[in-house]
């Protein structure tokens, strides 16, 4: 074997720096060998020696890509192995987390009293944040993970393989819509006919009496129409654009009138917390917050119903041009 040139010593020396001692000598050998066998057979084809070396060089590419290449170095922040994991994780903290977090903040700043502006500065400054951090300490775990090599026991196998379904679209789904839309039904026409808080010998409904006829009514036909919803898109078996508007639009109209009722204190019957105030000592503090705390969870279900609606019809629209 001829004696390396300078640049071939450079490259060679570029390699190796970065090997543990125990491995670079024969890494150095191995290459040196290799470098000189390919500027032969160029050689051979008639290019100079310069010119050869210098091709064999620069097909061999970046030594500190080699360099990785014999310690098996990775050099990518997530490799396959962890990559699907870290995102299945990510994305479903970034959909749950911020969101608690944000509405805790929302809640926490209405019951201290701050403006409007001040609230939606702190949600937005506290749910980017929260984004950021999530994202950079998510990552730098399966980071680590990646660098040590560490065995999550998260391979997959074929025990993994979930069963043929329809995305919220099957008759279990459809019982469920029903039978929670039909017990809803009955607890308001019990509380308006039988009453759920006795006092002083009488039955109180928690509802407003003079919500009836035409606002309970207007909720109960709304209602119907959720239960038209449910057994039309059992009827379809996936979830498409327009059920999905629908479902939007009884969304933001039950959402709409019971947050309207709510924050003009026409919700409750008033008597009911006359009663609450004079027999048990509750005082009216306690049901201000419990009106901001039952808005935020009307508000936050209804946001979830029209979300979860769009996704399912995003997820089914996804398996229509998969089959076609």
């Amino acid at each position: 074997m001829s004696t390396p040139t300078p640049l071939t010593e450079r490259y060679v020396s570029a390699t190796v720096r970065s090997l543990k001692p125990a491995a670079q000598e024969d890494v150095r050998s191995e290459l040196q060998a290799s470098i000189a066998d390919a500027i032969e057979a160029r050689l051979e084809h008639g290019e100079s020696r310069e010119a050869a070396e210098r091709a064999v060089l620069t097909e061999l590419g970046d030594p500190d890509i080699l360099a990785a290449g014999y310690a098996d170095r990775p050099l990518h922040l997530l490799g396959p192995r962890y990559y699907l994991t870290w995102l299945r994780l990510l994305k479903t903290l970034l959909i749950i987390v911020p969101l608690c977090v944000v509405g805790g903040v929302a809640l926490a700043q209405t019951l201290a009293g701050a403006s409007v502006g001040q609230t939606i500065g702190e949600v937005a400054a506290v749910g980017a944040s929260t984004v950021v951090h999530l994202c950079f300490w998510v990552t730098l775990v399966f980071v680590m993970l990646e660098r040590t090599g560490a065995d999550t026991g998260t391979d997959w196998d074929v025990g993994q393989l979930p069963e043929p379904s329809v995305d919220g679209a099957g008759k279990g789904e459809l019982i469920a819509s029903l039978a929670f839309l039909a017990l809803a039904t009955g607890v308001v026409f019990w509380d308006h006919f039988r009453g759920l808080i006795s006092g002083d010998g009488q039955a109180l409904p928690i509802l407003n009496p003079a919500l009836w006829p035409w606002w309970i009514g207007s909720l109960l036909v709304l209602m119907g129409f959720e239960a038209a919803l449910a057994i039309a898109l059992y009827a379809r078996k996936r979830w498409t654009t327009d059920l999905a508007v629908m479902n939007t639009i009884l969304a933001v109209l039950i959402m709409s009138i019971l947050v309207t009722l709510l924050g003009n204190d026409q919700l409750i019957n008033s008597e009911v917390i006359a009663y609450a105030e004079a027999q048990h000592g509750v005082e009216r503090d306690t049901f201000d917050v419990l009106g901001i705390v039952t808005g935020f969870a009307i508000v936050g279900i209804s946001v979830w119903d029209i979300v979860d609606g769009w996704r399912k019809t995003a997820r089914a629209r996804g398996v229509d041009v998969a089959e076609g």
